[in-house]
């Protein structure tokens, strides 16, 4: 069987970011915003020095059009009559003198370097620009933002990416814009997943670069191209989703434009072969006619939800669009349990005058909001300490026990001790002021700043029985109970869901969620698997305090239940 294979030779482009990949592994700027700010900033100071350098050139471009304007007149003049021109003594002098004067000067302007200053200011901040896997891992965000949210490639490329949601979650916050996105964008988005092999957000992503496809100069894409990339896309999801009709219609449709446009494509043409026998076997007739009306509609793509298996994939989503499926319903008799007060720990003594503001947001498992528990001032230092030293974010591997990337984890974290400063002292003493638990076995603060698209898929916190090695090192035991810690509004998405019971927390600056990971008798509850939605319009800090078993015995006494 022939199989289409557009862009059999890579473009440059293409073949560069390949070999970026493997030149610089390290360079992880899409993991973290506020890794991300610099490069605003580095921009403008380039804009400034391009704009300077375009100002030289223009200059010595009027100065060579100007010469020229002489040059061009005078030598008009003298070619009507040479000898006649010559006989006149100033004539024979401007004539000399162009050539030893004007004619050098005129070499020395064209060979003038005002590109210097730009390229040597470009060269200065060119390691620090991000590499090819910060672009790759950009584009698979958007991606993964697109999915997740169910957003159309049309809002996305219109620049209305999470406008509702963002209305929705914080009114009164004015919402982030973003230009629309040119032809070219949209092809790179789309390109980028065909080398990822996800034929899936190819083919919706050369549709919407067909669709804003207009000639530029500037660029060298042209129509053919990104027919060619849809007609192969379009082929690869028909084979995947078993014979949806429509797509192997949208690729010979696409094949059929791009013979019109270049009617030499060799492989298009062994191509359309190709897609009129399989339109002709499916329908079970004649194969189509060469004068059948073009169709302009857009394929009809299915999403492979097994290309990223997670079992609870679908509720997740739901979770952080903010839709809950109907069994997840919570009963009046279960919200009868829900309420909020001035919790001051029975009586204790740092917080008889300063309560905290409790709110049980859910029932089962129980889980708290402690409502301004963050001062402002506090979460700027906490953020200004760990800033300098975020790093990727890691997870535990279940068997070996090792920390490793995951990308399914996509944030920067960094780990802040009680003695470097005194505001994470007091916010540990508060923690243990309102949880009554020790935090002499707690793992220092975790600060957590997520990038594009940052989430963190589901998952558990403390160690489940076969994950013998986890937190071995440690020696306190398995984490008893977490209490994170929002320290930033988000415009829209990044909300903390429970796939299990339906439970979602949204942001709230200063705000900390507490729940226990684990019953009074020791078992993990599976109910507490939870994951990070991906911010998908705003920045997102968190810090978390992991709270360990051992020191717990008589502050946390066993249960007369399992279930306790």
């Amino acid at each position: 069987m022939f199989v289409p294979r557009p862009l059999m030779v890579l473009p440059v482009g293409l073949l560069l970011l390949f070999l970026g990949q493997q030149a610089c592994v390290n360079a992880e700027v899409f993991t973290a915003l506020c890794d991300m700010e610099y490069l605003i900033h580095m921009e403008k100071d380039l804009v400034d020095s391009l704009e300077q350098y375009i100002q030289r050139e223009e200059d010595k471009l009027n100065r060579i059009k100007t010469i020229h304007s002489r040059f061009k007149a005078v030598s008009k003049m003298a070619g009507e009559e040479p000898v006649k021109h010559l006989h006149h003594p100033v004539n024979a002098y401007l004539l000399v003198k162009r050539y030893t004067r004007d004619w050098p000067l005129l070499e020395a302007w064209i060979q003038e370097d005002t590109a210097e200053d730009f390229l040597y200011n470009l060269t200065k901040v060119k390691e620090s620009f991000p590499s090819d896997e910060d672009y790759m891992g950009a584009g698979k965000a958007l991606v993964r933002l697109q999915d997740t949210y169910d957003l159309s490639t049309q809002n996305i490329a219109m620049g209305k990416m999470g406008q509702e949601m963002a209305k929705a979650t914080h009114p009164d916050m004015e919402f982030t814009k973003s230009p629309e996105l040119w032809s070219e964008d949209c092809f790179e988005l789309g390109r980028l997943a065909y080398v990822d092999q996800d034929y899936y957000h190819c083919a919706l992503w050369m549709e919407e670069a067909l669709a804003r496809f207009q000639p530029d100069p500037t660029s060298d894409l042209t129509k053919d191209t990104i027919l060619d990339y849809l007609a192969y896309a379009s082929y690869q999801v028909w084979l995947g989703e078993e014979g949806n009709q429509n797509n192997i219609d949208r690729a010979y449709q696409a094949t059929k434009e791009l013979l019109k446009i270049n009617p030499e494509h060799t492989r298009a043409s062994n191509n359309m072969q190709f897609f009129e026998k399989e339109i002709a076997k499916t329908r079970n007739l004649v194969t189509p006619q060469k004068e059948e009306a073009e169709s302009t509609d857009r394929g009809e793509y299915r999403r492979d939800l097994a290309r990223d298996y997670l079992p609870e994939r679908e509720i997740y989503e739901l979770l952080c669009q903010a839709e809950q499926p109907e069994y997840f319903n919570i009963t009046p008799s279960r919200v009868k349990h829900l309420k909020c007060r001035y919790f001051n720990n029975n009586n204790h003594p740092r917080l008889l005058l300063a309560p905290q503001k409790l709110e049980q947001i859910f029932d089962k498992p129980k889980m708290w909001i402690f409502h301004n528990i963050l001062e402002d001032r506090e979460m700027d230092v906490i953020k200004e300490l760990a800033q300098p030293r975020l790093r990727r974010a890691t997870i535990q591997n279940s068997v070996t026990g090792e920390l490793e990337h995951a990308s399914y984890r996509i944030s920067k974290s960094a780990w802040l001790q009680g003695w470097e400063h005194k505001v994470i002292r007091r916010v540990n003493q508060r923690v243990e002021d309102v949880t009554g638990l020790t935090m002499e076995t707690a793992e220092e603060l975790q600060v957590v700043n997520y990038g594009m698209g940052g989430h963190y898929e589901p998952h558990f916190d403390f160690a489940r029985k076969e994950e013998v090695n986890a937190f071995k090192s440690l020696g306190t035991g398995n984490r008893i109970a977490t209490m994170l810690f929002y320290m930033s509004d988000v415009e829209a998405g990044g909300a903390t869901v429970f796939p299990q019971v339906g439970a979602r927390l949204v942001p709230e600056k200063g705000a900390g969620a507490f729940w226990y990971n684990l019953f009074k008798s020791g078992e993990g509850d599976m109910l507490t698997r939870h994951a990070a939605c991906p911010v998908l319009v705003g920045s997102k800090w968190v810090s978390n305090k992991w709270i360990h078993e051992r020191g717990q015995e008589f502050r946390r006494k066993c249960g007369l239940s399992p279930e306790d």
